[in-house]
């Protein structure tokens, strides 16, 4: 029996050096998520929002050959077989997905091979997404009989629009690495050989970077993704948290590291 036989479903996290890795660990069935590893998904997001050394997440899929396959349809036979399981379901999978989405931290989503179905909703739950040269993508649900909810089709919509995401769901077609980059689902791809070294060069950027300003940015974005008018709630906290920058000791910091013309060294503070 091979090593992937034997590897139990999991969503495995490590933090160092300011990194939070979460690893999608299924590779038999080429990491498709369980009914349980949703729910440690969301638990692993909890942590991450109790670690202040944390400075940026990286979500990536165990084995080489996937990302995420979508949900393991091996077990919708007794989790999914009625109207109260599919909701329950439903309702377990968003919530992990919706922790992602509010992060304070960027979450990277690092695609190798196979990004298929609840893949698809999972990487674009992150703030930024990059693919491998073999990366193939595709939304299965039109044959497979399963219906993908508003929330996942709203954040597909907001990142390759209305008219891409038809054409995806509707035909249910693979394509490429470099379609997912023209219709602007990822933001670059690199080639096989050289994609885990470009991941951690972007990776350890933004852990390098002063997290406060990156805060501010991802509240003001999260903000204006939500589509409608911002309220004077939000407004007020993407304002503080803008002013929380000027008051840091990183803000000094940042300035005395440019006129030394040395590396800055930010901590959040």
């Amino acid at each position: 029996m091979s090593s992937e036989e034997n590897t139990m479903p999991q969503v495995a996290l490590t933090i160092e050096n300011g990194i939070a890795r979460i690893l999608i660990d299924h590779p038999e069935r080429h990491n498709a998520m369980t009914f349980g590893m949703w729910q440690q998904l969301a638990q692993h997001f909890e942590t991450i929002a109790q670690a202040p050394e944390v400075r940026v997440v990286v979500l990536s899929g165990a084995g080489g050959r996937a990302f995420v396959s979508g949900a393991d349809i091996s077990e919708f036979e007794h989790l999914r077989d009625s109207a109260e399981q599919v909701q329950r379901y439903e309702d377990t999978a968003q919530l992990a997905l919706n922790a992602i989405a509010a992060c304070e931290r960027p979450v990277i989503a690092a695609i190798e091979g196979i990004c298929m179905g609840g893949g698809l909703g999972l990487a674009g739950a992150a703030d930024l997404r990059y693919a491998n040269r073999s990366a193939r993508f595709r939304m299965p649900a039109a044959r497979l009989g399963v219906g993908y909810s508003l929330h996942g089709v709203q954040r597909l919509v907001q990142l390759i629009g209305q008219a891409n995401t038809a054409d995806i769901f509707y035909t249910a077609r693979i394509f490429d690495a470099p379609e997912a980059l023209r219709l602007n689902f990822i933001h670059a791809f690199h080639e096989d050989g050289e994609f885990h070294a470009a991941i951690e060069r972007v990776a350890a950027t933004i852990a390098g970077n002063a997290p406060l300003p990156i805060r501010a940015a991802k509240l003001a974005l999260r903000t204006l993704s939500a589509g409608h008018a911002i309220d004077a709630a939000a407004a007020h906290a993407i304002e503080h948290a803008v002013q929380a920058c000027f008051d840091s000791a990183d803000y000094r910091e940042g300035r005395s590291a440019f006129l030394e013309k040395r590396p800055p060294a930010f901590k959040g503070q």
